[in-house]
């Protein structure tokens, strides 16, 4: 397991590891609930953060978390229509919100 990321904003800290799933690298999310002990400890160390279950996809892993820093993310993708229920999505998305379907060119 490596480090990957690391913020004080819980929510984006879960906003890379969903980004990095959605790549197919698996991630665990770890010190998610140690923020009651800033003070006790110092605060950089209770920041959750995410590792890689897989050392070798560390470099996947920093291209799509260096694309989202630098604004790069695959937001201005085109929007597409779910094949299972007909709704309408923003392109960066790759599943469904209405009923879950996987986009087919991320199955």
């Amino acid at each position: 397991m490596q480090l990957v990321f690391s913020a004080p904003d819980k929510m984006l800290v879960g906003h890379v590891r969903n980004l990095l799933e959605a790549e197919g690298i698996a991630c665990t999310l770890k010190n998610e609930f140690l923020v009651g002990a800033a003070g006790e400890l110092p605060l950089n160390e209770v920041w959750p953060e995410v590792w890689l279950e897989n050392d070798v996809d560390y470099q996947h892993a920093r291209a799509v978390i260096a694309a989202l820093i630098s604004g790069d993310a695959d937001e201005t993708a085109a929007p597409w229509t779910c094949a299972h229920c007909g709704e309408i999505l923003e392109g960066q998305f790759v599943a469904c919100w209405r009923c879950g379907h996987v986009r087919q060119d991320h199955e």
